[in-house]
């Protein structure tokens, strides 16, 4: 049976019932994990210097609020909690207007430290001892972004700040003992003045009696190899937790829409936990797992949002070796890439129930196809690129359209056609606000009649519709995604690799009307072309 999300009033609360639940009533080991979407308050002059006394007053003020939001969090079971990033300090600070808000965080594998049971070990460590008197005090892991500083000697290290120290975006993770078991340093930042990025990139893991492995990243790393894809794909960590300060950009990057993509396509359960800052349109936090999702989305109001639930463990080590490969219910690694040691467990999806005619051509070597298709394709710009594209005419149809060697082919049918949609196809370097190689295939609602809207952003639509999408790439991380009206989650009912290097999904009996459906293809090792 196809899974759905269903959209409950304006916040986007969601919840879908899946599969999960056989595997939960199954007596499968689960933990009862939490994230927090925190209303930030911000310091209104961030780039005026402030000493430690004010800067840390101004700190106490979000923190007050993240020990509520943690004894509620225990009172329903917690056993873990996940702030987002930069949740403690606010952002928009330059490198010297945060120097009151650094706090010195001691590496765990160096040091064993409980700042709550030894608070006069180092100084200047208020925020550092808040935090690990939640995880304390509540018994549960606390997961917490913060400034954080270590100095440095520039003859020893050539790539240490003139002034003598590197200033981090730092994840702190407390034990429920207060302790602090793991500390992580943003590697991709985005337009973080106040900050460094790590000498070296850090692949960073804690353990908890609970549920085994877990990874850390931050926010714009989920969209690089490092260390997003190392953690997941060579080092087999299959829980994430992910503090993000996330601006939503519609109609391919809404924080909820690829945390979903990312959590289905990895197989991993991803424990996201964005701010909430309307002014920038920040918002979109959620717990996923491969097979459905938990999540919050709210433009309008004016307060955070506490997300508690249940989920499957999915560390392999933990829940025993031969089990893995049966729970994992999609990867987006071809089969040679998954691990080998059975590889005929593995679930591989079935032929879509909606298939191709068998007169179908694609355009990937077809010249009449391709020549069909650019009879009628125009140009727009979706997210800052030039995608190529082409509409979707009548009630049903069978459209392609290429860039180079990215081909992108659509199956689709739907009961009424008023609303204007469109297959994009982008196979390029993005260059605003970051530099990634992109290999795209987009099926999206456009927001006006006529073609330059094709891309705009838009959370609203009428017209559900059934569709295959397949798009041929080179590279072989690619991320699925479907987003339905009022930014309703969806998952497709088949998708996989076919044909070699042919990635596909199908998607029929969506309730709600179709916003985007996209194959959203990161060619990682053309980042630097």
């Amino acid at each position: 049976m196809s899974t759905f999300l269903m959209a409950l009033g304006l916040a986007g609360f969601v919840l879908c019932l899946s599969g999960l639940n056989l595997i939960l009533a199954a007596d499968h080991p689960s933990y009862v994990a939490a994230v927090y979407e925190h209303r930030v308050r911000l310091n209104p002059n961030p780039r005026v210097p402030l000493d430690r006394r004010p800067a840390l007053e101004h700190m106490k003020q979000n923190l007050r609020v993240f020990e509520e939001q943690t004894v509620l969090a225990a009172q329903q079971g917690a056993q873990i909690i996940v702030f987002p990033e930069d949740a403690i300090h606010g952002f928009n600070f330059t490198r010297a207007s945060i120097a009151g808000y650094l706090e010195t965080v001691p590496n765990p594998q160096e040091v064993t430290w409980s700042p709550c049971a030894d608070p006069h070990r180092f100084p200047d460590t208020e925020v550092l001892q808040n935090l690990s008197c939640m995880a304390h005090k509540n018994r549960l892991f606390v997961v917490a972004n913060m400034p954080s500083r270590q100095s440095c000697n520039r003859t020893a290290d050539p790539r240490c700040p003139a002034d003598g120290q590197y200033q981090f975006n730092t994840n702190v993770v407390f034990s429920d003992q207060g302790v602090i078991v793991a500390r992580y340093h943003k590697q991709n930042l985005y337009f973080e003045a106040a900050f460094d990025a790590p000498p070296e990139c850090e692949y960073v893991t804690f353990t908890t009696p609970f549920a085994g492995l877990f990874g850390v990243f931050t926010c714009f790393d989920i969209l690089f190899r490092d260390p997003a894809l190392t953690l997941v794909k060579d080092m087999g960590v299959r829980q994430i937790v992910y503090p993000t300060a996330w601006m939503n950009q519609l109609p391919l990057l809404a924080a909820v829409q690829f945390q979903r993509s990312f959590s289905h396509a990895t197989g991993v359960t991803l424990l996201a936990a964005n701010i909430r800052a309307a002014q920038y349109g920040i918002t979109g936090s959620g717990i996923f797992t491969p097979w459905d999702s938990l999540i919050h989305h709210d433009m309008k109001g004016d307060s955070g949002k506490l997300l508690v639930r249940r989920v499957p463990v999915l560390d392999p080590a933990f829940i025993g070796d031969a089990a893995w490969p049966t729970l994992m219910p999609f990867s987006g690694y071809p089969k040679e890439k998954l691990r080998s040691e059975d590889p005929e467990k593995m679930h591989v999806w079935p032929t879509s129930s909606f298939e191709p005619d068998d007169g179908v051509k694609y355009c990937q070597k077809d010249p009449e196809c391709a020549q069909e298709a650019t009879s009628t394709t125009f140009t727009s710009i979706m997210m800052y690129d030039n995608f190529t594209l082409v509409p979707l005419r009548g009630s049903k149809g069978n459209i392609s359209i290429c860039s180079g060697s990215v081909c992108c082919h659509l199956l689709f049918r739907r009961s009424d056609a008023h609303e204007i949609y469109a297959l994009g196809v982008f196979n390029g370097l993005h260059v605003v606000h970051g530099t990634y190689y992109l290999e795209v295939c987009a099926l999206v609602k456009c927001t006006g009649e006529h073609h330059s809207s094709c891309g705009g952003e838009t959370e609203h639509a009428r017209t559900p519709v059934d569709f295959r999408l397949t798009g041929t790439f080179t590279t072989r991380h690619v991320f699925p995604g479907i987003l339905g009206n009022g930014m309703t989650l969806d998952i497709p009912d088949h998708s996989g690799w076919e044909r070699g290097n042919r990635f596909y999904m199908s998607r029929t009996g969506m309730s709600a009307g179709l916003v985007t459906a996209v194959l959203y293809g990161r060619h990682y090792e053309k980042d630097n072309d």
